[in-house]
């Protein structure tokens, strides 16, 4: 098994674009949860998220490949805009590499369908009572629907298009689980690297759910925070004791992983390198974790296993951090399980604070900060956290970041359905 290591990070988030101006905004507790902008959500019962403004996908796509913006979701532009700063990142010249060793590996999950633009469809099946014959649809020759309007909505596409882009013809894979599918994207590249299947891989998570009915399913599930008494940026607070939901995210992050022997052969700048990752699965709830986190805990401690290093190594933990009651709580759970009497000298803080919840993106965003987290010696802080909480009692680095020299950290990532992940860097 070789030795594996970060050379490029590429993030769009809510609160930057780009690593320099993401990593500045996490340090200095900005966030970029605002009023959506999106569309029109001033009658809806929740209006704010983490949004991501000003990005443009046009930098990142060939001139020869314009025409796939067509057929690109919101989430495919985002993944192949952080691929694309991940890349430059690097200092990877990707027409100077075997394309059949360089693999893309991404975590995603569920892409709104355009209702303007499947509406026309709708409409020519509509019956008086309101209901909808779609059997008549293959009784018309005449179809106004866009010819490859599916491909938007394939949850392989932004792998799809970002081995396209830059003709990465290794092995590609598309991970979607739920909240830990960019942490499990991110591992599965490891493994693969480690292995030898790949020289280079493009690695993250990718996802956008800004959209009327995902955000109205998100709001009538009870997910979402409804403290609109608040200004937008103080909405998310991951551990405070008057948290009452996440505040729905969007982006992407990607990193480069390499050998780290080729790593020092070509001269490049490492970050971190990616020791080990674990999952698991609850199976106790569809909906909610177990509030007793022996999945939560079992993810933990096989990423360590996988790392071979000791619970006692760990100095630092970017958490999963939601925002919602019963996740907090049981992440703090998982962390005493794991760590036992020591868990209240590690610190841990949530970037979830300052960019909201982008799902499957969530845990490759924090990747990228777990990265940074090690190359500039600075723990991000949990900000609007101002009540303690007796259930989390924790040391979640509260609003103001912190100077440090992490060596061994971990990354969690909690979903749906009951899926766990984590994730273990250390400096080089």
């Amino acid at each position: 098994m070789r030795r594996v290591v970060v050379t490029g990070l590429g993030v769009v988030a809510p609160n930057g674009i780009g690593k320099e101006e993401f990593w500045a905004n996490c340090t200095n507790g900005v966030s970029g949860v605002g009023k959506i902008s999106a569309f029109d959500a001033s009658t809806f019962p929740i209006h704010i998220a983490g949004e991501v403004r000003g990005f443009n996908p046009n930098p990142f796509i060939p001139d020869s490949m314009r025409k796939s913006l067509k057929v690109m979701s919101r989430a495919a532009r985002f993944g192949v805009g952080a691929a694309g700063l991940a890349l430059q990142d690097s200092g990877i010249s990707i027409e100077n590499e075997n394309p059949e060793r360089v693999g893309v590996v991404v975590g995603t999950g569920l892409t709104p369908i355009d209702i303007p633009e499947i509406m026309p469809v709708l409409q020519k099946v509509m019956l008086p009572d309101g209901q909808f014959d779609l059997s008549s649809l293959g009784a018309n020759a005449e179809n106004p629907l866009f010819p490859l309007w599916l491909l938007k909505y394939l949850p392989n596409m932004p792998s799809a298009h970002i081995s396209m882009m830059y003709n990465a013809q290794g092995p590609n894979n598309t991970v979607t689980t739920a909240c830990v599918a960019g942490t499990q994207a991110i591992g599965e590249a490891f493994r693969m690297v480690a292995r030898d299947e790949a020289d280079v891989m493009i690695a993250g998570g990718t996802d956008s759910r800004l959209d009327p009915l995902l955000l109205m399913a998100y709001t009538s599930m009870g997910t979402l925070s409804r403290r609109m008494d608040l200004p937008p940026q103080e909405v998310s607070r991951p551990f405070d004791r008057t948290r009452d939901g996440f505040v729905l995210g969007e982006g992407a992050g990607m990193l480069i992983l390499e050998s780290y022997d080729r790593a020092l052969k070509r001269g490049a700048r490492i970050y971190a390198e990616v020791l080990g990752f674990g999952s698991s699965f609850d199976a106790y709830s569809i909906i909610k974790p177990d509030p007793e986190a022996r999945g939560a805990a079992r993810a933990i401690l096989n990423a360590l296993r996988e790392a071979k290093v000791d619970h006692r190594d760990i100095d630092y933990i970017n958490a999963h951090g939601t925002s919602t009651r019963l996740n907090d709580q049981m992440e703090t759970m998982a962390v005493k399980r794991v760590f036992g009497e020591r868990a209240k000298q590690i610190p841990m803080s949530s970037i979830k604070s300052m960019i909201g919840h982008s799902i499957g993106a969530s845990g490759a965003i924090e990747a990228v900060a777990l990265a940074l987290t090690v190359s500039k010696k600075v723990l991000p802080p949990t900000i609007n956290l101002h009540h303690p909480d007796p259930a989390c009692d924790l040391d979640y680095v509260p609003n103001v970041a912190r100077e440090a020299k992490p060596i061994v950290t971990l990354s969690t990532s909690f979903g749906f359905g009951g899926q766990n992940g984590a994730l273990v860097m250390r400096a080089v």
